[in-house]
């Protein structure tokens, strides 16, 4: 975010709003944060913490476990969608070819990202808006509204799978542009 001059929406989907949640608390430049089909933690919360708080969610089960060696000799262990839940859990709106090659060229998540507390919530100074995904499998919809109305988030519901930035573009679209004209003006 330093390299960016002027105000600054930041947009995360996913993990992606732990994310934005915590880089953004405390940076004077980050007028908006939205969340799409997110977390929005507060301090001390995990993202597994709140992916479970409602029931719904389907993602547990459809992970697919592998270890890797950490840089301290230890070892680490990512998670990936299983290839065969994949669409029914993550992207069930999006075609299935593009749903295989999503599937095959995913990015793992490292396990012990979703168990780390957050330590600042941006959203307690910095305006928010959520796009919540009611076909969700990935984060329950009740989780995603329980962030967004804790945190005071201009909330828009859509009916869509997690994967909306890719069924539903134009409604992602729409959300930032609102964020970015209603806070840097």
């Amino acid at each position: 975010m330093d390299s960016v001059e002027g105000p600054i929406v930041l947009a995360g989907h996913s993990y992606g709003g732990s994310v934005i949640t915590e880089a953004a608390a405390g940076d004077r430049d980050v007028k908006a944060l939205v969340y799409i089909a997110s977390f929005q933690l507060d301090q001390g919360e995990s993202t597994a913490e709140l992916a479970a708080k409602y029931p719904g969610g389907e993602l547990g089960a459809a992970l697919d476990a592998v270890p890797f060696p950490a840089a301290d000799g230890s070892t680490g262990t990512d998670l990936y969608v299983k290839q065969d839940e994949f669409r029914r859990v993550f992207a069930a709106d999006v075609p299935r070819s593009t749903t295989k090659l999503l599937a095959a060229t995913q990015r793992p998540i490292a396990e012990s990202a979703l168990n780390d507390e957050a330590t600042r919530a941006a959203w307690k100074t910095i305006p928010s808006w959520s796009l919540v995904t009611t076909q969700d499998l990935t984060i329950p919809p009740a989780s995603m509204r329980f962030m967004s109305e804790r945190a005071g988030s201009h909330t828009t519901e859509i009916k869509a799978s997690h994967a909306v930035a890719v069924s539903k573009p134009h409604a992602v679209v729409k959300i930032i542009e609102s964020a970015a004209r209603a806070t840097t003006r």
